[in-house]
Order: structure tokens, then sequence, then C-alpha cells
């Protein structure tokens, strides 16, 4: 089965205390917890266009890293239940705006990221984020 494409932002800081924490913000329909995604550009590269998501739907903007972590798949009712896969680019997060494009229409949140994996939806996000987690261990944020 052919699926169509999307592209999303992983958010990322460390706090003072070493941990990482998860930027998730809110679906616009539904109002789950998501990560920001979008579309691809032909403009610009899969990576910068997750991060242009970031901008637009969670205000933040940062390092995002050149090769997707992993990639996940969902059906998007909008389109008629379409499956969608979706590649996922660490965003290490440098700037918080506290205005941006979409905050009348999306929350965003900080959680760790144990806590972000129970917050989403998608059990392949979900595992995605929790296996970031294992991998990325006491480390930098793994963003070149």
């Amino acid at each position: 089965m052919y699926a169509r494409r999307q592209v999303a932002a992983l958010p990322l800081r460390r706090t003072h205390e070493g941990l990482v924490e998860v930027l998730l913000v809110t679906s616009r329909d539904t109002g789950r917890w998501i990560i920001p995604k979008g579309w691809p550009s032909k403009r610009l590269s899969d990576g910068m266009a997750a991060a242009r998501e970031a901008w637009q739907e969670a205000g933040v903007k940062g390092k995002i890293a050149p090769e997707a972590i992993g990639s996940y798949r969902y059906v998007k009712a909008e389109l008629g239940f379409e499956a969608i896969d979706v590649s996922v680019f660490v965003l290490e997060v440098t700037e918080e705006h506290q205005s941006w494009r979409e905050m009348h229409q999306r929350r965003r949140e900080w959680f760790k990221v144990t806590e972000a994996a129970a917050q989403i939806g998608e059990p392949e996000l979900a595992e995605l984020i929790k296996n970031f987690d294992e991998v990325s261990g006491c480390g930098p944020i793994p963003v070149p």
C-alpha cells in the first residue's frame, strides 16, 4: 500500500539537572498531544521542513539533525483515512518564543521523555521516543 509522507521535529532540550525533555503540542482538531509535523518542501531539506513546522506549530527554533532518527505511520482521517509515513528529526531547541503563528490554535508543554511517550497516541511514535531516551543516555542531545 502506498503511503504519503510527512516530516516531523522532535523538539528537545536539556534541563539544568541534565535531563532531556521533549516539547509536545496539541493537534488543532482533537487536542491530543503530538510532535510538530507537516508536508515536505520542494525548496527545503526534510530536516529544514521539520524545523519550519516546529517554528510554526510550537514557536521553537534550534539545531536540526540532518538525518531522521526513525519514522512512524499514522492514519489521517481528514484524507479519507489515508496512511501517512512520518520521518522524525531531532531538533535541539535553542530559542522558545512567546508568540508564534499557531499559538492560538495549539498548546505546548515540555515533558520528561518517558512522560512524553506516554502522552502520544501513535504507538510507533511513542516507541520511537522511548527508544530515543534509552539510546541517548546521559550524553549530549545527538544533533551534529
